[in-house]
């Protein structure tokens, strides 16, 4: 081969394989960018602030605290969930649950009070005429004296020249004079002893003694020897101790549960394992602004003058024992807005649940609404627990959604259309069309009758619209109208 062809040859061989590389470069598929795999398909309900849960946003971006926003997803939507607190932490919490039931709360309530004179048995001693005080008997106030007890001589002018008068006119022995004369006696204030006195030893008696009318203990005393008295004027103030008043102080909370005639027993610091049974004799109409306390008057015998006025008593009133729903008081969170309990789930899981609550007493409270029996609280750490579910933006259940009552749920009512095959007084059969509601084909079966008088009027091959349930029993037709044909 000549030189000449050997280089056309050398330069085919490369022309050829610039362009199988050519070729090559442009029939090859590029490849693909590298990708994060995505996501499962989450729902995405709102974004949100973890330190301001409440603030929701409708996509992403800065909260009011200018914190980035994060998602909540559908999945993670509380309900029943709840929060989920690892086993070891809700022990080192030092969690404890409790179950929600029924008991018996004493309707009786128990108040502090202090014994007081009863205002009822006060007696007021008043000078019947002008005088002047000639002698007092030693007497000072808050001395305990007996009925009859004297208190000061008066010396009384006016009575010593009408005891005179008196007895001038007695000795005339004219009838209609004498009994005049001792009429005006009496209308001078002078009681009858003294009257029968002077008739009796015929001698003028100017100087009288003043006596105590009851028994008790002398709250005021107004005389003093020496000193000249008015008629009418008040000379001593007697209270009676044979009964005395416990006021008690009655929160505002549990006046409602109070009633005049009610019993109480009383307790006192000054006579220890002794009670002293009262009753209830007024619920006094003032509320005391500072304690938000009502006062209940309480009367209570005092047989010899042991209850003084001013000793601090125990009440505790009266009641029958009342049936309700319970849980520990300590279970209840108020927030001042609303009371919330911790409601304890399976899968260690706790939500929040609003309720409304009642009566409380001997460490438990009523639960009006909002918990049903036998459900479980949390009734220690519930506060750490529900703080963590408001960061985690976890709603309480509303209080509508459970009864403490519990009441019994309606059964579901589902309708049909058919034809009458057989009909007795307890059952109809019937061959029906589909019930797409829970997921009956057409078929012919046989149905209860809640009352006999439904198929009244109605005759085998008649066509009819019914309405059913599913109880216990079986299939039961709770309505039944004949039907237009189709």
């Amino acid at each position: 081969m000549t030189p000449r062809l050997t280089l056309l040859a050398a330069a085919g061989v490369g022309l050829v394989a610039v362009l199988g590389f050519g070729v090559g470069r442009l029939s090859t598929t590029p490849p693909r960018p590298t990708t994060p795999a995505p996501q499962s398909a989450r729902h995405i309900l709102y974004w949100y602030d973890p330190m301001i849960p409440m603030e929701r946003h409708a996509g992403p971006g800065k909260s009011s605290m200018n914190m980035t926003l994060i998602p909540k997803y559908a999945d993670e939507t509380p309900g029943a969930a709840g929060v989920q607190i690892d086993p070891a932490r809700t022990q080192n919490l030092g969690v404890r649950l409790a179950t929600v039931q029924r008991g018996a709360l004493p309707s009786g309530v128990s108040a502090t009070g202090v014994i007081a004179f009863n205002e009822r048995d006060v007696a007021v001693v008043q000078a019947k005429a002008a005088g002047f005080v000639q002698r007092v008997y030693s007497r000072a106030p808050g001395d305990n004296l007996a009925a009859g007890a004297p208190l000061a001589d008066l010396l009384v002018p006016e009575w010593g020249g009408a005891q005179g008068e008196y007895l001038a006119v007695k000795r005339t022995g004219d009838p209609a004079l004498i009994q005049a004369s001792r009429q005006r006696l009496a209308l001078l204030g002078m009681p009858p002893s003294l009257i029968e006195g002077v008739e009796m030893t015929g001698h003028v008696r100017n100087i009288v003694t003043i006596f105590t009318p009851t028994g008790g203990v002398i709250k005021t005393l107004g005389v003093r020897i020496g000193m000249s008295v008015m008629a009418g004027q008040t000379l001593a103030e007697v209270n009676g101790l044979s009964r005395v008043w416990l006021n008690a102080s009655i929160p505002e909370a549990m006046a409602g549960q109070i009633r005049p005639g009610e019993s109480v027993a009383v307790t006192l610091a000054a006579y220890p394992g002794e009670t002293f049974n009262g009753r209830v004799t007024a619920i006094l109409p003032q509320t005391d602004a500072a304690s938000h306390t009502l006062t209940a008057r309480i009367d209570l015998p005092n047989p010899g003058g042991r209850l003084k006025p001013g000793m601090f008593a125990s009440a505790q009133f009266g009641g029958v024992s009342q049936a309700a729903l319970l849980v520990p008081s300590e279970a209840v969170i108020r927030t001042g807005r609303r009371s919330l309990v911790m409601i304890a789930q399976p899968g260690g899981r706790y939500a929040p649940a609003e309720v409304k609550i009642g009566r409380e007493g001997s460490g438990k409270t009523e639960v009006l609404a909002g918990l049903s029996e036998g459900e479980k609280v949390v009734a220690s750490g519930q506060f750490l627990i529900e703080s963590e579910a408001s960061l985690s933006g976890i709603q309480a259940r509303p209080l509508a959604s459970r009864s403490a009552t519990a009441p019994t749920k309606t059964p579901a009512l589902y309708e049909s259309v058919g034809r009458v095959e057989q009909i007795s007084p307890a059952s109809v059969t019937l061959s029906h069309q589909p019930v797409p509601a829970i997921g009956w084909p057409a078929m012919t079966m046989t149905f209860k009758l809640t009352d006999p008088a439904l198929a009244r009027g109605v005759k085998v091959g008649d066509r009819v619209a019914f309405g059913f349930d599913q109880p216990a029993v079986g299939p039961t037709v709770r309505w039944l109208t004949k039907a237009t044909a189709p």
